[in-house]
């Protein structure tokens, strides 16, 4: 595999930066994820972090040095992360679980898949022309799209989600794919920081006009002063399929002098003392999920005694 990457990351107006971002790679497959802890919620960044880390550690297990299923392993990687918050709210007795989006793209062969919950989007340009770009898991979107069947009435606000991980119901993971990449395409996965402010012909046209290591800083910039004081984390990971290694940027990868069991990684290793993302069983599961309700529950009626 041939690919050039580049990510850029900034708190905006808000008290701390709760996204997370990262990529890992074995010598034949990528992946790339992108996840938005979720405010309103505890601990939106060890939500986020716990999500990723999830995902590399079963990508390490699992790729050797490929995928057999790569639409089912986003699927279930995904899924696994949500478990790890029900577990890591159980084990600290937290009232509410941390809470994140996420999207995740895996490069394979000469083939892009992909997955989201939540609204953290993945883009994907060919040319000047967007391909594909992922549907937000929020009412408004929903909205817009019943909208061409049915008469709707009130707007929705876009920041409600009827889903991500670490809700107490089981999450919608949404999968694409396998799309055949070109050389060139460019894929670019965000939070919402970026794109509640910067449309998608803007996020189009930077990424077909510039390279990426010039779209990307630009485009978070954008996001910042659209934003105003009270901006939302802005962060923005950008790949470039099949990119000319390029020494002097130090952006170009490429894994073909890569063992097979040689794993590479961005996304810092887990520090929360987590067990293996795969040892949880469905009673285990069960059991958090009936513990985080009843906690909330017994807290809803505190405040109203």
């Amino acid at each position: 595999m041939r690919f050039s990457v580049y990510q850029v990351s900034r708190k905006g107006g808000r008290e701390k930066n709760e996204d997370r971002m990262g990529y890992c790679y074995t010598r034949d497959s990528g992946l790339f994820a992108l996840a938005d802890g979720m405010g309103g919620h505890p601990e939106g960044e060890v939500a986020s972090q716990l999500a990723l880390q999830t995902l590399a550690a079963m990508f390490q297990r699992d790729s050797k040095p490929t995928l057999p299923e790569p639409m089912r392993f986003l699927n279930e990687a995904i899924i696994a992360g949500h478990h790890q918050l029900l577990r890591y709210a159980t084990q600290k007795a937290l009232i509410d679980t941390p809470r994140t989006t996420v999207v995740a793209c895996l490069l394979q062969g000469n083939s892009a898949y992909w997955a989201h919950c939540g609204d953290s989007r993945l883009y994907m340009v060919r040319g000047d022309k967007l391909i594909a770009r992922t549907r937000d898991h929020s009412y408004s979107e929903l909205q817009e799209t019943m909208s061409q069947v049915v008469p709707m009435g009130e707007r929705f606000n876009r920041n409600v989600l009827f889903t991500c991980l670490g809700s107490p119901g089981k999450p919608v993971v949404d999968t694409v794919g396998p799309l055949m990449l070109q050389a060139g395409d460019r894929l670019l996965l965000c939070s919402d920081g970026l794109w509640g402010t910067v449309s998608d012909a803007e996020i189009v046209d930077q990424l077909s006009r510039n390279a990426i290591s010039d779209a990307v800083p630009e485009l978070v910039e954008q996001a910042l002063r659209n934003g105003g004081p009270k901006c939302d984390n802005v962060s923005v990971l950008a790949v470039e399929w099949e990119a000319a290694e390029d020494s002097d940027s130090g952006l170009g990868i490429s894994t073909q002098s890569l063992g097979e069991e040689v794993f590479a990684s961005t996304i810092q290793a887990s520090v929360l003392g987590t067990d293996s993302p795969d040892e949880l069983d469905d009673a285990e599961i069960e059991r958090s999920i009936r513990e985080i309700n009843e906690a909330i529950r017994r807290s809803s009626q505190q405040k109203k005694s």
